[in-house]
This record gives structure tokens, sequence and C-alpha cells, in this order.
């Protein structure tokens, strides 16, 4: 097994997966089944599974999609999307999800990191923190898919996040998203740098060099991505595809 990673993010939007860009404009992309057969096929390590509009619906977790795709997905499982309480988390994992994931918890209820790190251990609890380029330098945590500014800065956020006991954060570059343009690498180092918690760093992501960017700049300890994993071509033909232990060893220098 390699030392970095490599993670397919794929987003839920009702029964089927989208990809979008700059977290706006949502195309499908198939069924989220499908998916995980042909990444089961080609041994992907691990996967996260996010519902972006569970939220903004002000619904909870899809569970009966979360227990088809648990009992389909062979590798470990991140799941995120309308987590509010610890009976969510609770029901989550013992459908067979290794991870949970919170966003807009994160920012409004920081306290349930706190209580899904002791009830299920931080290894399985993953921060995800939505970050924007702020018009004259700097960057601002979002909140509501980006809707929402909260004022916070991601470095400090992200402190206090690992203080409170949380695993893992997912960095997810909105200016970025479903651009294929790279990672944004001086955000990813501000925050890995800065914390002691592993960084995965998500959005831009359109080849196996930013891959190795995101991890050998940036300082990640993964590279997630959805648009390089989906989409084939100039024009975004969806395919489902991942590179080989070989293509991802030779790129990540291992």
């Amino acid at each position: 097994m390699l030392r970095s990673r490599a993670i397919p993010c794929l987003l839920l939007k009702g029964q089927g997966l989208v990809k979008t860009v700059k977290f706006r404009d949502p195309k499908y992309v198939g069924d989220p089944i499908n998916a995980i057969k042909i990444f089961n096929e080609k041994e992907v390590d691990e996967l996260t599974l996010l519902d972006i509009t569970a939220s903004s619906e002000g619904r909870g977790p899809s569970f009966k999609v979360i227990e088809e795709v648990a009992s389909e997905c062979f590798m470990p499982l991140a799941y995120g999307g309308g987590i509010r309480t610890l009976e969510d988390i609770k029901k989550i994992v013992s459908m067979g999800v290794e991870k949970v994931v919170l966003n807009n918890a994160a920012i409004s209820n920081p306290g349930l990191i706190a209580e899904a790190a002791r009830e299920i251990g931080s290894q399985s609890v993953v921060a995800s923190i939505d970050v924007r380029r702020k018009l004259f330098g700097g960057y601002e945590v979002m909140g509501d898919r980006g809707r929402v500014k909260t004022g916070r800065d991601p470095l400090s956020f992200a402190r206090t996040l690992a203080g409170l006991g949380v695993g893992e954060i997912l960095l997810n570059a909105i200016d970025r998203d479903g651009t294929q343009e790279g990672y944004d690498t001086e955000l990813i180092r501000l925050v890995a740098a800065g914390v002691s918690v592993p960084v995965v760093a998500v959005g831009g992501a359109g080849s196996l060099q930013n891959l190795a960017d995101a991890i050998k700049i940036g300082g990640a300890a993964a590279a997630a991505a959805g648009s390089l994993f989906v989409f084939h071509g100039p024009h975004r033909a969806v395919l489902i595809s991942y590179p080989s232990y070989d293509e991802l060893r030779v790129a990540f220098g291992e």
C-alpha cells in the first residue's frame, strides 16, 4: 500500500451522483452503486461520499442510500451530509461506514465533534472545511455549500476542530472545485503545516501530477478528487476511472 492516498470524492444529490464546478451547476454523472462497483474492481483504497443537498434541504442523512452503498462498497467509506446528532453518527457507523464527515455541523455545533470522537474514536471523525479565497487576499471558511460567510480563518478553525478531537480534515477549495486546474497548494500548505492531524486536499485535480502536487508541495496526507475520476476528455464525457497502483506509485515518487 502507498503512503499517500488518492481518494475518489463522490457527490450525492437525491438518488444520483453529480459533479459541480465551484459548488454550482451540478451535472448528473450516474448511479452511485454502479460507480462503486467500478471502484471496487479498480481496488480503490478509500472512498468519500458527500450528500450535497441534505443540509440545505433541512433533512438528515439518506440512510437507505447509505446502507445500500455501504453494503456494496468493498473499501473504507467516509460519508457526510445532513449529520446533526450523535444518533445520526452511530447509525451511520452501524451500517458499516468507517468515517463520518461533518461540515455544517462542525460550524454550528462543534461540540458534536468532541462527542463523536469520544463515541467512535477520532480516527473515524472527519471535519470538512469549505474555503473561498477572499477578494483582497486571504481565505474564509464558508458554510452551507459556499453560500454563507462565517468570518472564520481556515487555519484557526482547523486548529479548533483538531483540538476537539477530529482525526482528519477534508480541505475543499471552492474556487478550484470541478475546474481541473490544479489544487490551491498555498491553502493546503497553510493548513497542513499548522495542524497535527492529516489534511486531505480536494478541489481542482485534473491530472496525476496535480494529485502529487497536493502532497509534495502542499503537504497534504492525501489528495481527493471528483472530476478526475468521473470525466474523460475535453468535453467531460462521463467515464469512471482510477489510476493503477504503478501509475500512482510513480506520480507520488514512492
